[in-house]
């Protein structure tokens, strides 16, 4: 499965506890991120440059690090381990696989590697690549040279295949214990237990049964599923629609709201746009309209918001 770069995807059965999130799959953590917690799945982590984690890593799978990424914690693996240059782990590392490490990887606490240790040459790619290409121009291979990279081009900004359930967090992101803020959207899926706040600069969707310990605002639109509980206000730029049975523990404001006719909100209701209350009846016809007409199943209708 492919993911775009533009939303924070948290996979069904995410648990967000005090101090360490637990998932299942891939973990895909962008550059430049701040996580104020630790990360534990039956999968692999990818964690980008220049990225800060305050806890522990624990996976069943990989762990791959990236140049100048602080852990705050110790990190674990069923598999292999790739450490860029200057990472920093305050914690223990503990590995069935091999390791390989960049040049000045600081490990406060010491390591168990039951493979192969592999520490490679400090000589950055980007310098290598380009002493590369001095050399082809000295030579006089310039259509070597126009190849090399037109393929660089090419690759620049292709997605990523992972397993079919990850977590993506996107390029300079903060999940905050307190607050979060995202540069882009937010996917929530099915019975998921998050906290904090979060401030999101796009779409945010939050599928059935899921439950949000924090206040939501964001500049775009807002889809709740059937079931889910918000333990906090929304405070959307966009439209909300709130499907049945769903709990709001504070306000809503909005441009305009659609509200489930079964739905609570312990709060104030502010649409500049009015407010629309709908029955179950009334979205299951919305439903069928929609897929007669597009073909299509209701879902890739929200799918399309997040793009």
């Amino acid at each position: 499965m492919a993911f775009d770069r533009k939303t924070l995807v948290i996979p069904n059965k995410t648990i967000f506890e005090e101090k360490t999130i637990i998932t299942k799959g891939d973990v895909v953590i962008g550059d430049r991120c701040l996580i104020q917690f630790g990360i534990k799945t039956d999968g692999r982590i990818f964690v980008g440059e220049h990225v800060i984690i305050d806890g522990d890593l624990e996976s069943s799978g990989d762990i791959g690090v990236d140049i100048f990424s602080n852990i705050g914690g110790k990190v674990e693996s069923g598999g292999n381990v790739y450490f860029g240059e200057k990472v920093k782990v305050k914690g223990k590392l503990s590995l069935n696989g091999d390791l390989d490490v960049g040049d000045s990887v600081e490990i406060d606490q010491g390591f168990e590697a039951k493979g192969w240790i592999n520490i490679r040459s400090p000589i950055p790619i980007v310098i290598y690549i380009f002493i590369y290409l001095m050399q082809l121009l000295k030579i006089g291979h310039s259509e070597e040279i126009d190849r090399i990279l037109e393929e660089i081009e090419e690759n620049d900004g292709d997605t990523i295949p992972i397993s079919e359930t990850f977590l993506y967090i996107p390029n300079n992101s903060i999940i905050g214990v307190q607050k979060s803020k995202i540069d882009y959207n937010l996917r929530i899926g099915k019975n998921s237990l998050l906290l904090g706040n979060y401030d999101i600069k796009g779409n945010i969707y939050i599928d059935d049964e899921s439950e949000i310990h924090g206040t939501l605002k964001t500049t775009g639109n807002l889809f709740s599923g059937k079931e889910v509980t918000i333990h906090g206000n929304i405070d959307s730029n966009g439209d909300v629609r709130i499907e049945d049975n769903t709990s709001i523990g504070g306000s809503i404001s909005g441009s305009k709201i659609y509200l489930s006719k079964t739905a609570t909100v312990n709060g104030e209701l502010y649409a500049k746009n009015g407010i629309s209350f709908i029955s179950s009846s009334q979205i299951n016809a919305e439903e069928k309209i929609e897929r007669f007409k597009t073909n299509t199943d209701i879902v890739d209708e929200v799918d399309d918001l997040l793009e």
